[in-house]
């Protein structure tokens, strides 16, 4: 009886461990294939060698709108190096056409993104996702992230990161 018990604690802990799921800076970036907006294939495998900065948003995230204009300057200072700018999100492209008309992005828009939120996101011990918008992971040449972050102007840490990167990689 006693090791029927171990084995459910032990069984019941690993659950507990997964269903909690935080990434932290240093581990590698979880691998993931997309399609752009513009109907391109984009892989997190293909862009090693490169920093990728992924920003998780939504058009109903005010916070979200507000940022565009100060990502959008931040990709123009590093267009044409090693840096790749995608905006991930859960929303299907004809949900984004009209905001799309309304608001530029100057980077790679990443529709229907749910599955690669559920490998970005927290997870709570119930295996809810708690992800804040937008959200902002710094991926490495080397894979790994380096920074993880989200809420309200975040341009400037995210901006003297990928300067770091590009000097330090």
């Amino acid at each position: 009886m006693r090791l029927l018990q171990l084995s459910i604690l032990i069984v019941w802990l690993s659950v507990v461990s997964v269903a909690q799921q935080q990434l932290k800076p240093g581990q590698p970036a979880p691998e993931f294939n997309a399609q752009t907006l513009d109907g391109k294939a984009v892989s997190l495998s293909e862009l090693q060698g490169k920093v990728v900065v992924l920003t998780f948003w939504s058009t109903k995230c005010i916070i979200c709108h507000n940022e565009i204009p100060k990502l959008n300057q931040i990709a123009a200072r590093y267009q044409g190096q090693d840096v790749v700018f995608l905006a991930l999100t859960m929303e299907n492209e004809t949900r984004l056409e009209p905001y799309l008309r309304k608001n530029r992005f100057d980077f790679e828009i990443v529709p229907n993104s749910f599955g690669v939120v559920l490998k970005y996101a927290d997870m709570d011990a119930g295996g809810r996702i708690n992800m804040g918008f937008p959200a902002y992971f710094l991926i490495g040449k080397s894979g790994r992230i380096e920074l993880r972050d989200d809420g309200w102007d975040k341009s400037v840490k995210l901006d003297s990161q990928i300067s770091r990167l590009l000097r330090s990689e």
